[in-house]
């Protein structure tokens, strides 16, 4: 498991906003929900409801080879609502609006694929054309490389990084049993606040030497 720490997510999420629009919502998504990327590219309009801060997972684009097709989540706990921080839900209503407006310009062309993240001309997000995007974003950006699914490993563990009890984690990433995740990401966030103890040590040192 590989993860950015808050301060580099920021920056890789300022750098989709500016250079890639039609993505960087779902990126956010991903990065603050935690959503697989088969289950943000299959992500249901319908089950979208941003009035309530709300969203209902319960389909993904699944890739096999290069064919994709749509079907319900891997196991009965990846059905899941989730609940939306202000910041995403607001992402999210401007990406509609955004799509909106993709749409009006298209006319009669505009598929009606039943998804809220749909490219420019409406048709659905390959799934490998998501995670491409995202590793030509991170090399301009010049940050550290991480997968595309380590988004989702970010925002589990800097949601138990702020306290977050491990049940409300596990069920917001869709987990079987909380013992999943804290196998997973517990190591982790203590993995964190090792190197940043290390981090600060480090940069006291060196104050230390230049006084000395």
């Amino acid at each position: 498991v590989m993860v950015w720490t808050a301060e580099l997510l920021a920056q890789f999420l300022d750098h989709a906003a500016e250079h890639d629009p039609d993505l960087h919502a779902l990126y956010h998504f991903m990065a603050y929900r935690g959503a697989r990327r088969g289950e943000a590219c299959g992500l249901r309009d319908s089950e979208v409801r941003l009035a309530k801060r709300e969203v209902t997972i319960n389909n993904q684009i699944a890739v096999h080879g290069h064919t994709t097709r749509q079907k319900a989540p891997k196991s009965k706990a990846g059905n899941r609502d989730l609940t939306l921080d202000a910041d995403t839900a607001a992402i999210l209503t401007t990406y509609r609006a955004r799509r909106a407006a993709q749409r009006l310009k298209a006319g009669p062309a505009w598929p009606d694929t039943g998804l809220f993240f749909v490219r420019p001309n409406g048709h659905p997000w390959h799934p490998n054309l998501v995670t491409n995007r995202f590793r030509k974003l991170i090399r301009r950006a010049g940050l550290p490389p991480i997968r595309l699914h380590d988004l989702r490993h970010g925002a589990a563990t800097i949601a138990l990084d702020a306290g977050i009890d491990i049940k409300v984690v596990s069920e917001q990433l869709g987990h079987t049993t909380t013992t999943l995740t804290r196998d997973t990401y517990q190591s982790v966030t203590k993995e964190l606040h090792h190197n940043a103890a290390d981090a600060v040590a480090e940069r006291i040192k060196k104050k230390r030497r230049r006084s000395a």
